[in-house]
C-alpha cells in the first residue's frame, strides 16, 4: 500500500491519512479551513470542555463549528467524570454536524489534568475505559433516536504514559478497545515530558502491533515536515500522521507532505504565499470575532507564519504590536 492512502474510522471514510491535531489556540475554524484547502484529510477542533457543554456555555459551542470547506471534521471533548461526559456527545451531535468525536486523553496542562481529564486518563486506564464507554454509548443512543444522523465514530488520543515509571499505553489501548473506541491516536511522550525530549516511535510501532488492525492507529509527535512524516509511516506502521506543532503557521505542510509521499519530492511555498495565507486566516477571524479580537489572536499565529522568512525576527518584533488589518498589511507589504 502507498504511504499516502485512504483511512476508515468506523463507518467514516477519509480520502487520505494526513490529519490536523486539536491544538488549543490554533485549530480554530479559520485555520482548519486553510489546512483542508492545502490537503488535510481530517481536522479536529480545539478541545471542548464537556462540563462547559453541559452548562450551556455559548463560547464553547462556537469552538465546534464546521469550516465551510470541511467535507468531514472531528470535535474533541475532554472531561474526567463519566456521568458528565456522557451528556456531551448528545449536545455535540445536536449542535453540530460533525463526523467524529474524539476524547482528549493526552493533554498534560495542569488546568486540564486537575479536573481528572487529559493525561490523567493515560495514568488511570480504568477511568479511560469508563470515559470512552460513556461517550460511545451516548453517541450510539443519540444516533439510534436520530437515524438520519448516521453512525458517528468515537476515537481517543493518549500518551505513552504518565512518566518513565508509568508507561501505560498498552493498558490504555486495551481499555479503549474494550470500551468500543473506533481509533486511537498516540503521542509517544509521557505526561511528564510534556513537549520536551523525543517522542518514542518504538511505542507507536508496538501499539500498532498490539492493536493488530482491529482499529486504526494514528501517530503524533515529532512529525514536523514531510521527511519525518514519511519516516513515521515507514518505521511505525501507523495508519495516519497527525500533525500538531509542525502545522502551526504552516497549512502548506499537508500539501508538501502529500507531494512527498506520492511523488518523492515537493515544492516549498514562498514567503509571499505564507503571509497571504495568514492574511486570509486573519480576515476569516475578523468575520467571526471582530477586527480587534482577531488581530490580537493572530499575533502569535503570524509569529508562526513568519518562521523561516528572512528578516523574520525583526518582523516578529513588529507583529506583536499590530492592532488592525491595515497594520498587518503595511507590515507585510515588502513581501507581498
Amino acid at each position: 500500500m502507498s504511504l499516502y492512502h485512504p483511512v476508515d474510522i468506523g463507518t467514516l471514510h477519509l480520502d487520505g491519512n494526513l490529519f490536523l491535531a486539536p491544538i488549543a489556540g490554533y485549530s480554530d475554524m479559520a485555520f482548519r479551513s486553510l489546512c483542508v484547502e492545502y490537503g488535510a484529510s481530517l481536522c479536529t477542533t480545539e478541545m471542548v470542555s464537556a462540563e462547559a457543554l453541559v452548562r450551556g456555555n455559548k463560547k464553547t459551542e462556537l469552538l465546534m463549528r464546521r469550516a465551510p470547506n470541511e467535507k468531514v471534521y472531528c470535535v474533541q471533548i475532554f472531561g474526567g467524570n463519566a456521568q458528565t461526559i456522557a451528556e456531551a456527545p448528545k449536545i455535540v451531535l445536536e449542535k453540530t454536524d460533525c463526523d467524529c468525536i474524539d476524547i482528549n486523553g493526552g493533554c498534560p496542562v495542569p488546568k486540564i489534568t486537575k479536573t481528572g481529564a487529559g493525561s490523567v486518563l493515560t495514568k488511570e486506564p480504568e477511568r479511560l475505559f469508563s470515559i470512552v464507554k460513556a461517550v460511545k454509548e451516548s453517541s450510539i443512543e443519540y444516533t439510534s433516536l436520530h437515524p438520519e444522523r448516521g453512525n458517528v465514530p468515537v476515537t481517543i488520543k493518549i500518551r505513552s504514559g504518565w512518566d518513565s515509571s508509568n508507561i501505560t499505553w498498552k493498558e490504555c489501548a486495551d481499555a479503549a478497545l474494550k470500551a468500543g473506541a473506533d481509533a486511537i491516536t498516540i503521542h509517544a511522550r509521557t505526561k511528564a515530558q510534556g513537549y520536551s525530549g523525543k517522542a518514542d516511535w518504538e511505542i507507536q510501532k508496538r501499539l500498532v502491533e498490539f492493536v493488530a488492525k482491529r482499529i486504526p492507529v494514528f501517530g503524533s509527535g515529532d512529525a514536523f515536515n514531510p521527511e519525518t512524516a514519511k519516516l513515521m509511516l515507514e518505521q511505525t506502521g501507523v495508519d495516519a500522521v497527525m500533525f500538531a506543532r509542525g502545522a502551526m503557521g504552516d497549512p502548506f505542510l499537508f500539501r508538501r507532505t502529500k507531494q512527498f509521499l506520492t511523488e518523492g519530492k515537493y515544492e516549498t511555498e514562498t514567503p509571499k504565499e505564507r503571509l497571504e495565507a495568514g492574511l486570509r486566516e486573519l480576515k476569516m477571524n475578523v468575520a467571526e470575532h471582530g477586527e480587534k479580537a482577531a488581530c490580537m489572536l493572530m499575533r502569535k499565529k503570524f509569529c508562526a507564519y513568519s518562521s523561516g522568512i528572512k528578516g523574520g525576527a525583526r518582523l516578529r518584533e513588529q507583529i506583536v504590536n499590530s492592532r488592525s488589518i491595515k497594520d498587518y498589511e503595511e507590515l507585510f507589504k515588502q513581501f507581498l
